[in-house]
Protein backbone atom coordinates (compact mmCIF):
# COMPACT_ATOMS: atom_id res chain seq x y z
CA UNK A 1 0.00 0.00 0.00
CA UNK A 2 1.15 3.66 -0.78
CA UNK A 3 1.70 6.00 1.82
CA UNK A 4 -0.89 8.06 3.18
CA UNK A 5 -1.72 11.74 4.47
CA UNK A 6 -3.58 11.71 7.77
CA UNK A 7 -6.78 11.96 6.01
CA UNK A 8 -6.35 9.13 3.58
CA UNK A 9 -5.18 10.88 0.28
CA UNK A 10 -2.27 9.47 -1.81
CA UNK A 11 0.52 12.19 -2.63
CA UNK A 12 0.83 11.97 -6.25
CA UNK A 13 3.55 14.57 -8.02
CA UNK A 14 5.41 17.13 -5.69
CA UNK A 15 1.89 18.75 -5.02
CA UNK A 16 -1.02 16.35 -5.62
CA UNK A 17 -2.91 14.06 -4.45
CA UNK A 18 -5.76 11.59 -4.81
CA UNK A 19 -8.55 10.71 -1.89
CA UNK A 20 -11.75 8.69 -1.87
CA UNK A 21 -14.21 11.24 -0.61
CA UNK A 22 -16.65 8.93 -0.64
CA UNK A 23 -18.04 6.13 -1.81
CA UNK A 24 -21.27 3.57 -2.66
CA UNK A 25 -19.06 0.63 -4.46
CA UNK A 26 -18.58 -3.26 -3.38
CA UNK A 27 -18.27 -6.75 -5.38
CA UNK A 28 -21.90 -7.17 -4.27
CA UNK A 29 -23.27 -4.86 -6.02
CA UNK A 30 -21.79 -6.58 -9.66
CA UNK A 31 -23.41 -9.77 -8.54
CA UNK A 32 -26.85 -8.67 -7.37
CA UNK A 33 -27.20 -6.58 -10.39
CA UNK A 34 -26.12 -9.40 -12.95
CA UNK A 35 -28.66 -12.03 -10.77
CA UNK A 36 -31.45 -9.63 -11.14
CA UNK A 37 -32.29 -10.98 -14.19
CA UNK A 38 -32.96 -14.55 -12.58
CA UNK A 39 -35.04 -12.80 -9.41
CA UNK A 40 -32.02 -13.46 -7.03
CA UNK A 41 -30.88 -11.06 -4.63
CA UNK A 42 -27.57 -12.07 -2.14
CA UNK A 43 -26.83 -10.60 0.74
CA UNK A 44 -23.23 -11.79 1.25
CA UNK A 45 -20.86 -13.20 -1.41
CA UNK A 46 -20.15 -17.08 -1.85
CA UNK A 47 -17.04 -18.62 -3.62
CA UNK A 48 -19.29 -19.12 -6.94
CA UNK A 49 -19.38 -14.84 -7.07
CA UNK A 50 -15.59 -14.45 -8.17
CA UNK A 51 -16.85 -16.84 -11.26
CA UNK A 52 -19.66 -14.98 -11.98
CA UNK A 53 -17.73 -11.72 -11.78
CA UNK A 54 -14.56 -13.50 -13.83
CA UNK A 55 -17.30 -14.33 -16.41
CA UNK A 56 -18.84 -11.07 -16.61
CA UNK A 57 -15.71 -8.81 -17.61
CA UNK A 58 -14.32 -11.73 -20.09
CA UNK A 59 -17.60 -12.07 -21.94
CA UNK A 60 -17.93 -8.00 -21.41
CA UNK A 61 -21.28 -7.57 -19.87
CA UNK A 62 -20.41 -4.15 -18.65
CA UNK A 63 -23.60 -2.99 -17.26
CA UNK A 64 -23.74 -5.11 -13.98
CA UNK A 65 -20.29 -2.83 -13.21
CA UNK A 66 -22.34 0.48 -13.31
CA UNK A 67 -24.58 0.20 -10.17
CA UNK A 68 -21.69 1.71 -7.75
CA UNK A 69 -20.08 5.14 -7.48
CA UNK A 70 -16.66 6.25 -6.16
CA UNK A 71 -16.15 10.20 -5.56
CA UNK A 72 -12.46 11.34 -5.70
CA UNK A 73 -11.34 14.78 -4.57
CA UNK A 74 -7.99 14.95 -6.39
CA UNK A 75 -5.60 17.72 -7.28
CA UNK A 76 -3.41 17.93 -10.40
CA UNK A 77 -1.58 19.77 -12.73
CA UNK A 78 -4.30 21.30 -14.96
CA UNK A 79 -2.57 19.62 -18.32
CA UNK A 80 -3.24 16.55 -16.45
CA UNK A 81 -6.40 17.73 -15.66
CA UNK A 82 -7.63 18.27 -19.16
CA UNK A 83 -6.32 14.27 -20.09
CA UNK A 84 -8.55 13.29 -17.01
CA UNK A 85 -11.57 15.25 -18.59
CA UNK A 86 -11.29 13.84 -21.57
CA UNK A 87 -13.12 10.74 -19.97
CA UNK A 88 -16.74 11.84 -20.25
CA UNK A 89 -18.81 9.07 -18.19
CA UNK A 90 -18.95 10.69 -14.89
CA UNK A 91 -18.79 14.04 -13.24
CA UNK A 92 -16.78 16.57 -12.25
CA UNK A 93 -16.64 19.59 -10.41
CA UNK A 94 -13.25 21.94 -10.62
CA UNK A 95 -11.58 24.59 -8.58
CA UNK A 96 -12.96 28.08 -10.32
CA UNK A 97 -9.92 30.40 -10.89
CA UNK A 98 -13.10 32.62 -12.02
CA UNK A 99 -14.01 33.32 -7.80
CA UNK A 100 -11.39 32.20 -5.90
CA UNK A 101 -7.26 33.61 -5.93
CA UNK A 102 -4.87 31.18 -8.09
CA UNK A 103 -2.44 28.98 -5.22
CA UNK A 104 1.04 28.83 -6.06
CA UNK A 105 1.14 26.03 -6.63
CA UNK A 106 3.14 24.71 -9.72
CA UNK A 107 4.53 21.32 -10.80
CA UNK A 108 8.10 20.81 -11.19
CA UNK A 109 9.07 17.36 -12.23
CA UNK A 110 11.96 15.88 -10.24
CA UNK A 111 15.12 15.26 -11.75
CA UNK A 112 14.31 11.36 -12.65
CA UNK A 113 11.04 12.63 -14.76
CA UNK A 114 12.96 15.47 -17.08
CA UNK A 115 13.16 13.56 -20.38
CA UNK A 116 13.31 14.00 -24.20
CA UNK A 117 11.29 12.75 -26.31
CA UNK A 118 12.57 10.35 -29.61
CA UNK A 119 10.63 8.81 -32.48
CA UNK A 120 8.05 9.59 -34.46
CA UNK A 121 4.45 10.54 -33.52
CA UNK A 122 2.47 7.48 -32.21
CA UNK A 123 5.27 5.77 -31.16
CA UNK A 124 7.50 8.02 -29.07
CA UNK A 125 10.18 7.25 -26.32
CA UNK A 126 11.46 8.60 -23.73
CA UNK A 127 14.92 8.81 -22.77
CA UNK A 128 15.99 10.91 -19.06
CA UNK A 129 18.05 13.57 -19.93
CA UNK A 130 21.69 14.62 -18.06
CA UNK A 131 21.42 15.82 -14.78
CA UNK A 132 22.80 18.88 -15.22
CA UNK A 133 20.31 20.29 -18.34
CA UNK A 134 17.87 18.18 -15.87
CA UNK A 135 18.86 20.68 -13.31
CA UNK A 136 18.65 23.71 -15.75
CA UNK A 137 15.48 22.42 -17.25
CA UNK A 138 13.50 22.80 -13.75
CA UNK A 139 15.20 25.89 -12.86
CA UNK A 140 14.01 27.28 -16.03
CA UNK A 141 10.51 25.77 -15.09
CA UNK A 142 10.42 27.49 -11.65
CA UNK A 143 11.27 30.92 -12.78
CA UNK A 144 8.87 31.04 -15.44
CA UNK A 145 6.05 29.92 -13.08
CA UNK A 146 7.54 32.54 -10.51
CA UNK A 147 6.95 35.85 -13.10
CA UNK A 148 3.80 34.84 -14.49
CA UNK A 149 2.15 34.33 -10.74
CA UNK A 150 3.94 37.68 -10.30
CA UNK A 151 2.06 39.03 -13.16
CA UNK A 152 -1.40 37.42 -12.05
CA UNK A 153 -1.01 39.00 -8.42
CA UNK A 154 0.08 42.50 -9.75
CA UNK A 155 -3.01 42.36 -11.88
CA UNK A 156 -5.91 41.21 -9.18
CA UNK A 157 -4.15 43.70 -6.80
CA UNK A 158 -4.71 46.59 -9.57
CA UNK A 159 -8.58 45.31 -9.80
CA UNK A 160 -8.73 43.25 -13.03
CA UNK A 161 -11.09 40.71 -13.07
CA UNK A 162 -9.42 37.16 -11.32
CA UNK A 163 -11.39 36.01 -14.91
CA UNK A 164 -8.77 37.85 -16.96
CA UNK A 165 -6.07 37.85 -14.91
CA UNK A 166 -5.77 33.94 -14.53
CA UNK A 167 -4.72 33.95 -18.63
CA UNK A 168 -1.16 34.25 -17.58
CA UNK A 169 -0.86 31.16 -15.82
CA UNK A 170 0.93 27.78 -17.73
CA UNK A 171 -0.64 24.67 -17.19
CA UNK A 172 1.77 23.35 -14.65
CA UNK A 173 -0.59 24.99 -12.15
CA UNK A 174 -2.34 23.21 -10.05
CA UNK A 175 -5.99 22.79 -9.66
CA UNK A 176 -7.78 20.52 -7.81
CA UNK A 177 -11.69 19.03 -8.50
CA UNK A 178 -14.26 16.29 -7.65
CA UNK A 179 -14.46 13.29 -10.15
CA UNK A 180 -17.62 10.93 -9.37
CA UNK A 181 -17.69 7.94 -11.41
CA UNK A 182 -18.96 3.99 -11.52
CA UNK A 183 -16.28 0.64 -11.48
CA UNK A 184 -17.15 0.31 -15.53
CA UNK A 185 -16.20 3.77 -16.56
CA UNK A 186 -13.01 3.73 -13.82
CA UNK A 187 -11.84 0.23 -15.35
CA UNK A 188 -11.83 2.03 -18.74
CA UNK A 189 -9.78 5.14 -17.49
CA UNK A 190 -7.54 2.88 -15.51
CA UNK A 191 -6.69 0.78 -18.96
CA UNK A 192 -5.69 3.56 -20.67
CA UNK A 193 -4.19 6.01 -18.00
CA UNK A 194 -2.18 3.62 -15.63
CA UNK A 195 -0.69 1.89 -19.04
CA UNK A 196 2.84 2.36 -20.22
CA UNK A 197 1.71 4.40 -23.49
CA UNK A 198 0.33 6.91 -21.00
CA UNK A 199 1.60 9.92 -20.59
CA UNK A 200 3.90 9.88 -17.11
CA UNK A 201 2.20 12.26 -14.71
CA UNK A 202 -1.23 11.04 -15.50
CA UNK A 203 -0.02 7.58 -14.89
CA UNK A 204 1.28 8.59 -11.21
CA UNK A 205 -2.89 9.68 -10.56
CA UNK A 206 -4.14 6.69 -12.07
CA UNK A 207 -1.87 4.32 -10.40
CA UNK A 208 -3.42 6.53 -7.19
CA UNK A 209 -6.66 5.66 -8.51
CA UNK A 210 -6.73 1.87 -8.70
CA UNK A 211 -4.86 1.25 -5.86
CA UNK A 212 -8.51 2.97 -4.38
CA UNK A 213 -10.66 1.17 -6.51
CA UNK A 214 -8.81 -2.50 -6.03
CA UNK A 215 -9.42 -1.80 -2.20
CA UNK A 216 -12.73 -1.52 -2.51
CA UNK A 217 -13.85 -4.10 -5.09
CA UNK A 218 -10.93 -6.60 -4.62
CA UNK A 219 -13.37 -9.26 -6.77
CA UNK A 220 -13.57 -6.76 -9.62
CA UNK A 221 -10.18 -5.64 -9.46
CA UNK A 222 -9.12 -9.08 -9.93
CA UNK A 223 -11.35 -10.14 -12.62
CA UNK A 224 -10.01 -6.88 -14.77
CA UNK A 225 -6.18 -8.15 -14.09
CA UNK A 226 -6.69 -11.02 -15.04
CA UNK A 227 -8.77 -10.16 -18.42
CA UNK A 228 -5.58 -7.83 -20.17
CA UNK A 229 -6.97 -5.17 -18.02
CA UNK A 230 -9.67 -4.89 -20.76
CA UNK A 231 -12.84 -2.66 -19.33
CA UNK A 232 -15.66 -4.78 -20.08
Amino acid sequence: MTERAADGSIPVLDHGFVRLDGVMADDLSVVNAARVSFARRKLELDDSDAGLVGFLMRERHGSPFEHNAFRFHVRCPIFVAREWFRHRIGSFNEFSMRYAEAKDEFYVPAVEDVRTQVGKPGSYTFEQVSPELAASTRAELEASYLAAFGTYQRLVEQGIAREVARAVLPVGIYTEFYWTVNARALMNFVSLRNAESAQREIRRFAEAVEELFAEQMPITHAAFAGNSRTAP
